[in-house]
């Protein structure tokens, strides 16, 4: 049998809580544009065969309702699956991913099955560029017809005047669907970090404290007609 139980122990974990305050855009409540916090449980861990990512939003707009987002992907090598090396030029190797898109309070739940091709370039912890659908199985009141995702993503560390910074995060695109309402416009969003290793100065451990900020850009937010260009303080602390 190629799996036995040291097979599905975890090499490695990363677990974060992040806290990001900005003004964000409510694109379904005129566009208001109110001061928001979001509190992010973050988790990441690699095993023998791939990886596991999750991430769980609760956002806190204050002036509003609470609301709740969560998204997990696994990945699975075929290198590793297969004891072939798929390695071909900057392609480091080409997995199986499934993911699932959920936010409690509408109803919405997608899954997300397709490719992950990772690449090997040069300074990058890791870069990705994952395909997968954007099948719907969301409740009858918010549900679309299916579409497709596209979304690179990566991690590059480097350092400047002896500390150390990274930049890391995510840019999607997700494909034209419909909905009982209309169009459900095609949308591009990108959530991009910039760190800054604050706890070697603060507690002289590194890779456990982080300031810095996130950069968001939504082109037809959330299907809509409305533009985000925001940039968020951002707090991390990694457990």
């Amino acid at each position: 049998m190629p799996f036995s139980t040291n097979a599905f122990s975890l090499d490695w974990s990363i677990t974060e809580l992040h806290y990001q305050f900005g003004k964000l855009k409510q694109p379904f409540l005129q566009q208001q544009q109110v001061d928001t916090s979001i509190v992010t449980f973050q988790h990441i861990n690699g095993w023998r065969y791939g990886n596991n990512f999750l991430f769980f939003d609760t956002l806190m707009p204050h002036q509003g309702k609470m609301d709740y987002y969560g998204e997990y992907y696994g990945s699975l090598s075929l290198s590793k699956l297969t004891g072939v090396d798929l390695a071909l030029g900057p392609i480091k190797d080409i997995g199986l991913l499934m993911g699932v898109n959920w936010a409690p309070t509408p109803g919405v739940l997608k899954y997300l099955p397709g490719l992950r091709i990772s690449w090997d370039f040069p300074g990058f912890t890791f870069l990705n560029a994952d395909i997968t659908s954007y099948i719907d199985y969301s409740d009858r009141a918010v549900k679309e017809n299916n579409s497709f995702m596209i979304d690179i993503n990566g991690q590059y560390p480097f350092k400047l005047f002896k500390a150390n910074f990274s930049i890391e995060g995510h840019a999607e695109y997700i494909g034209e669907r419909r909905n009982q309402f209309g169009q459900v416009h095609a949308w591009f969003f990108s959530q991009i970090q910039v760190r800054y290793d604050i706890g070697e100065l603060l507690l002289k451990k590194s890779k456990k404290v982080f300031v810095g900020t996130e950069w968001q850009y939504w082109s037809h937010k959330l299907g809509s007609n409305v533009e985000e260009n925001v940039a968020q303080a951002l707090l991390v602390w990694r457990m």
